[in-house]
């Protein structure tokens, strides 16, 4: 029995197994066919969906619809959570849509408000039935914050974007597709392109930034850097205005630039500045208020400062693209421009600092040099010098044009109703610097050396006049010869100072020595020397007058030089020659070719002009002469190359005739007075060039008329005294011959002419013996 227990044991097991498997075979066929229960929820969720979508519609238009591609909807908080979203929020026209898109979102139905914490692409501006064209502008960022109801997109973390001109970075952005409006709030960089794209892009640097699609501007605050190229800038609250998507201005508050080129630098300023840009290159720039612009080149720095500026742009093409180049400038209001020259060897610079209200800059080709200036308005233009040697000038204008050659060098200089003011370097060893020099003239025309850039000519016409201390001139133009530091005056010239003044057709004026020469109708006056004695045919007591056609004058007119028909007089007495010659330096009266010189008597005495009728002509010794100098120290005038004194009623003839003129300071002695006492007392109005005697050698010929008969004297040598009507004749047989009385003879006659008495070598004879013959020993 204990022997089959076993495999009853197996058997009872395999029968089990067996009804086990065909119960477990049953249930899982019915088990195939019975209904599936849900899988439990997740807890604190209320649904879950795959591919979900929500759309919110105003007045049957869509305004905002939201995909998922899979969708839990949590209890607490109400939200939905969402996988691979794309957000489209619809423009007012609801042809165009901005596209959001993010791996993650979370959607708050009761604030209708969307959530990305990671990373979120938009694209603006997608065009509803139609796949996109051209470069979008695209954002991107995290932690983005969407209302679907206004489409509002916000985030304050890192911002990239790009758009169809560039690309940029911002921390913290806002987007409004109602006002289409971007605001970047902080650290902004941007980088806009032109359309070529191998062209240097600008690039933006801002605090605060706000896009304004529906005004295509860009709102840059509270500061604003802006860099393309060699340009840079730098200001406060900046607009940028888009055409197109291309920069088309700019316009900065407190702005500041600078714009570099190879030989040149140009920095600019503005308290208001706007930009002007042609397919990315700036074309104009134009400053208001406070406006500067400065060019450093390698020849020196030009300077402008205005109240409003405006400058034009030639967009040049340079390899494979282009680039802006400074065409011309306008400076409007209080405008100053001060040109600093880099001085050459040898030669050292003269700043230039040119004032008006309106002045119109050109540049010449590259934009590296000035070309032309022009004043629109009254200005000023000053020479400032650098070195003590350099003259200072001052000119007003009430228009100017500058040309400028090269190096930034003045080449000439034009202006209309001008005054100028020199100020020359004081001379060596002299204790005060020369007066000013002034003029005055309706045009202006001056050139200038290009290699010391100095005034080399100046040419000034229409209503001339001149000032420098006392001296004055006027004409109808005038020359300046700066080398040889010489005024030419021409037509209807004049000069005058303290010392007298010349008229003439043309007048030179040395302004370095101070002498002069006229040519043409010259006529002179010279004045009175009023520290000197009053004696001879130089007297100090009237002016020397005189007519010529030509004069040269040196040492402020103390030596003068009168040439073609001179005629020179002074009160009653006249002188007339080819040439006349003044030295007052000498005291000393030359003439030469056709003297004719013409000496008034004067009175003796007030008794003896008290007796004189009023009717009584005036008496002159004239004197015919080759040549003829006075010497005032000696009141002597020598007539040479054959002369011919004549008197009323009498004429001395002879190769050589010396008068001797009335010294009224002389002592009864004939020596000089003592000089203080002289100083000390009051010259004698009556003073002058009386003849008192004179003297005649070689050919001697004496001829008295009276009514009644003539006289004639010959001889050598004979002396003539006014006082008392007497002729001594001596040397070479003089001979007396008496129309009446008859002739006489003698080794010395001395004949009285007012009384008719005649002493023969020293012994009175009577007249009435017309013939005195007398032997050679007699």
């Amino acid at each position: 029995m204990w022997r089959t227990r076993p495999v009853l044991l197996l058997a009872i097991v395999a029968l089990v197994g067996l009804v086990g498997s065909s119960y477990y075979s049953r249930v899982q066929k019915r088990a195939g066919h019975a209904a599936s229960v849900p899988a439990a929820l997740p807890e604190n969720t209320a649904a879950t969906a795959h591919r979900w979508s929500w759309t919110n519609t105003v007045k049957g238009r869509p305004t905002t619809t939201i995909s998922a591609g899979n969708m839990r909807q949590v209890r607490q908080p109400n939200r939905f959570a969402l996988d691979d979203v794309e957000l489209r929020i619809f423009d007012k026209e609801g042809d165009k849509y901005n596209l959001v898109k993010c791996a993650k979102a979370d959607f708050d139905t009761a604030t209708e408000e969307m959530f990305s914490d990671g990373e979120v692409e938009i694209t603006m501006n997608v065009p509803k039935d139609a796949p996109p064209a051209g470069k979008l502008l695209s954002i991107h960022s995290s932690g983005i914050h969407f209302l679907t109801k206004t489409g509002k997109a916000l985030t304050d973390r890192a911002v990239s974007f790009s758009f169809d001109r560039g690309e940029g970075v911002a921390v913290g952005a806002e987007y409004d597709p109602q006002t289409r409006e971007l605001h970047l709030m902080s650290q902004i960089h941007l980088t806009w392109r032109g359309s070529n794209p191998k062209a240097p892009p600008m690039n933006i640097e801002a605090g605060d930034v706000r896009y304004r699609e529906s005004e295509s501007k860009v709102y840059l605050s509270p500061w604003t850097k802006m860099t393309r190229d060699t340009l840079s800038m730098q200001g406060g609250a900046t607009v940028v205005s888009l055409d197109q998507g291309a920069i088309s201005q700019v316009e900065s508050e407190n702005a500041k630039g600078t714009e570099k080129q190879a030989a040149r630098t140009l920095d600019f300023a503005a308290d208001h500045m706007v930009m002007n840009f042609d397919d990315g290159q700036v074309n104009r720039i134009s400053g208001q208020q406070n406006a500067r612009l400065v060019s450093r080149t390698a020849n020196g720095e030009t300077r402008v400062t205005t109240d409003h500026i405006d400058m034009d742009f030639d967009v040049v093409r340079k390899g494979e693209h282009s680039e802006s180049v400074l065409k011309q400038a306008l400076a409007s209001g209080n405008s100053v421009v001060e040109s600093h020259p880099v001085a050459s060897p040898g030669h050292p610079a003269q700043n230039r600092i040119l004032k008006s209200d309106f002045i119109a800059m050109t540049m010449r080709a590259g934009g590296d040099e000035l070309e032309s200036v022009e004043t629109r308005s009254p200005g000023s233009l000053e020479f400032v010098p650098t070195v003590a040697s350099q003259s200072h000038r001052y000119l007003t204008g009430e228009r100017m044009w500058i040309t400028y050659g090269a190096h930034n060098q003045i080449q000439s200089f034009r202006a209309v109703n001008v005054t100028t003011r020199t100020e020359n370097p004081k001379h060596a060893n002299a204790k005060q610097p020369p007066p000013p020099v002034l003029t005055w003239s309706k045009s202006l025309n001056a050139a200038f050396d290009p290699k010391t850039n100095d005034l080399a000519h100046l040419e000034q016409g229409d209503q001339f006049r001149y000032e420098s201390g006392d001296r004055r001139a006027t004409a109808n133009r005038a020359d300046l010869d700066q080398v040889k530091n010489v005024i030419r005056l021409e037509g209807a010239a004049r000069v005058w100072d303290s010392t007298g003044s010349t008229t003439a057709t043309n007048i030179v004026m040395n302004q370095k020595d101070g002498s002069m020469i006229a040519d043409g109708d010259v006529n002179s006056t010279r004045l009175p020397d009023k520290k000197a004695q009053p004696s001879g045919m130089l007297s100090a007591d009237e002016p020397v007058h005189a007519r010529a056609r030509h004069m040269e004058s040196q040492d402020n007119s103390r030596r003068i030089r009168y040439e073609g028909n001179a005629v020179a007089w002074q009160g009653g007495d006249r002188l007339q020659a080819d040439v006349i010659e003044i030295d007052r330096t000498k005291n000393t009266l030359h003439a030469r070719d056709n003297v004719v010189s013409e000496l008034l008597d004067r009175a003796d005495d007030e008794k003896t002009r008290a007796g004189k009728k009023k009717d009584q002509a005036p008496v002159f010794t004239v004197v015919h002469a080759a040549e003829m100098i006075y010497t005032d120290k000696d009141h002597v005038a020598r007539y040479t190359g054959g002369a011919t004194l004549r008197r009323p009623n009498l004429t001395v003839k002879g190769e050589e005739v010396i008068a001797y003129l009335r010294n009224e300071n002389a002592k009864a002695d004939g020596s000089k007075p003592d000089p203080a006492a002289t100083a000390a007392a009051p010259a004698k109005n009556d003073s002058g060039s009386s003849l008192d005697h004179a003297v005649a050698s070689g050919n001697v010929n004496i001829v008295s008329v009276s009514p009644l008969r003539t006289r004639t004297a010959t001889s050598e040598y004979a002396e003539y005294f006014e006082d008392e009507g007497k002729v001594i004749l001596t040397k070479g047989n003089p001979q007396l011959v008496d129309s009446i009385r008859g002739t006489t003879r003698g080794a010395e006659l001395t004949w009285f002419s007012k009384n008719d008495r005649l002493l023969v070598n020293g012994a009175e004879k009577d007249l009435a013996h017309s013939l005195i013959r007398r032997t050679s020993r007699q």
